[in-house]
């Protein structure tokens, strides 16, 4: 087949960015001819497509730009329709298209009968503000099944009244009767995403749930060093300030991977304390060997979690998780796998740790598992009978 993958970004800059990377290769690797349009950004992996890129537009800069890009009255409309006209794909997956590119391409691509396929890696459908949380990073639904202007009333997008009003605009623009007539379904990679939408008045038989996949191979070291490890963005809604605080309490070392706008806080609140290591931003063999080396690993969200690929990387290098018991992440842990907390409990993700610190967990066994559920193999044959259906 030949298939068009279009995300925002084209380099590993979070979690949709790796799922599309990851995806190309294991559908090149199965034969078929895959092309990519993003946006023109100086961090992008190489690719031959490039040229027909949409050109950088930086949200801070000029908000005209900004706006008429996230309307899709810009340039983006007319370079993917070029690449259409001379890659002629089959099939058009859409991963995460909103703000930097447009659902503009949709329009484009179904018009000319191309059937469309979009991921869905964040709330972006259902909440305006991409999250579900609330200005003080509290888990909020008042715009799912219900009205989108919340996001003005209550300054959702940086507290800002013009970049909310922006919000509202764009949910207006692309809102779910317009998406729904040029998606031809919406790849969910949870079943809570999937209960979201549906929540929110998608059909629901224009829903799939199919969740992450990761590369995962080799041996499984059943030797533990006495640690437990975070990784992902530093950021308020990933809850690392209350891991923190449980650390601190805690006479076991926890490793800290990743970088995020709440670095630099997290490191305050952490000083003075010599059991947490802070890592920085590592490689995906740094995070490999941290995984498979440490007695278990946190999650310890506030938001609602997708399908969050530090689960799946930690469960297939045979290490447990200890999961905040919100989102997706439930989905993905059981009794044999790992532990879960109810979410913002402090007390109880610090009787979580203590816990699986000193559980004897079958190492081969948690590997196994995740591997067979979570295989490139599987991936790919649910998604190409969600093409070719």
């Amino acid at each position: 087949m030949k298939i068009l993958l279009v995300n925002k970004f084209y380099y590993r800059r979070g979690g949709d960015c790796i799922v599309l990377l990851n995806t190309l290769d294991a559908l090149r690797r199965r034969g078929h001819d895959v092309a990519v349009y993003a946006m023109q950004h100086p961090l992008n992996e190489p690719s031959d497509y490039s040229s027909y890129f949409a050109d950088e537009c930086d949200m801070g800069d000029s908000k005209v730009k900004a706006f008429r890009r996230i309307m899709g009255m810009d340039g983006v409309k007319k370079s993917f329709a070029r690449l259409l006209d001379d890659f002629g794909p089959d099939v058009v997956h859409l991963h995460n298209i909103h703000s930097y590119l447009s659902p503009v391409v949709a329009r484009v691509a179904h018009d000319r009968g191309i059937r469309v396929v979009w991921t869905m890696h964040d709330y972006k459908l259902v909440c305006p503000a991409y999250s579900c949380l609330s200005t003080d990073n509290q888990v909020c639904g008042q715009c799912i099944g219900g009205d989108k202007w919340n996001v003005v009333r209550n300054k959702c997008m940086k507290g800002s009244m013009a970049a909310s009003l922006a919000g509202w605009a764009e949910a207006r623009r692309w809102n779910r009767n317009t998406l729904e007539q040029c998606t031809d379904t919406f790849i969910c990679p949870s079943r809570f995403m999937a209960k979201m939408m549906e929540k929110d008045g998608f059909d629901a038989s224009k829903l799939t749930v199919i969740g992450n996949f990761v590369n995962a191979g080799g041996d499984v070291i059943t030797r533990r060093e006495p640690y437990y490890c975070y990784v992902g963005r530093l950021s308020a809604e990933k809850g690392v300030s209350g891991l923190i605080e449980v650390a601190r309490m805690l006479p076991y070392t926890l490793k800290i991977a990743g970088t995020g706008p709440d670095e630099q806080r997290l490191r305050e609140q952490a000083s003075g304390c010599k059991n947490i290591e802070f890592l920085g931003q590592l490689n995906s063999e740094g995070v490999n060997d941290l995984l498979s080396r440490a007695t278990a690993s946190v999650l310890p969200s506030r938001w609602y979690e997708n399908n969050p690929l530090g689960v799946i990387e930690s469960l297939c290098a045979g290490t447990p998780v200890i999961g905040a018991r919100i989102g997706g992440i439930p989905e993905l842990i059981d009794m044999q796998s790992g532990l879960l907390y109810n979410h913002d409990n402090t007390k109880a993700l610090a009787g979580a740790i203590s816990t699986a610190l000193v559980m004897n967990w079958d190492h081969n066994i948690i590997a196994s598992r995740a591997r067979a559920r979570h295989s490139e193999e599987g991936h790919i044959d649910k998604l190409l009978q969600v093409y070719q259906a």
